[in-house]
């Protein structure tokens, strides 16, 4: 599947069409270069599952919390500042990954050993003329 977002008016159609198309998946991994706007659709998707929280990368925190509109938690992971992968396992990684709850992860490459069989990789790439090509 691929979203094409042309300008950021588009941003919010393309989280609706990116959810559409979710399924029953609940694990989805986000790569792409900084910048590239990993942070920026997960927030996007998020405000269109109804979540009302301040929506931020969490970057020091490696992981937030938010409650969709539907009372469903949502758990959005940033593991930039990852140096170990038992790290993540500290952080109780695994009691997220398996909750059953919609998982957003950037960085991913930096734990790769760690996702689980099922995760969704999505990637995100930035055109010369600033475009965003969304792949799943």
């Amino acid at each position: 599947m691929e979203i094409r977002i042309n300008n950021i008016d588009e941003i919010a159609i393309a989280a609706q069409e990116f959810i559409d198309q979710m399924g029953d998946n609940t694990i989805f991994a986000f790569y792409g270069k900084m910048g590239a706007g990993k942070t920026t659709f997960i927030k996007a998707v998020c405000e269109a599952l109804g979540v009302t929280d301040v929506i931020n990368s969490p970057t020091f925190a490696i992981v937030n919390e938010y409650e969709a509109g539907n009372g469903d938690s949502i758990f959005h992971f940033d593991f930039y500042r990852i140096k170990k992968e038992q790290e993540v396992l500290d952080i109780g990684y695994e009691d997220y990954v398996y909750s059953g709850c919609l998982c957003f992860m950037e960085w991913p490459e930096l734990i790769e050993d760690l996702l689980p069989e099922e995760t969704v990789k999505v990637t995100i790439e930035e055109a010369e003329d600033g475009t965003r090509l969304i792949r799943f």
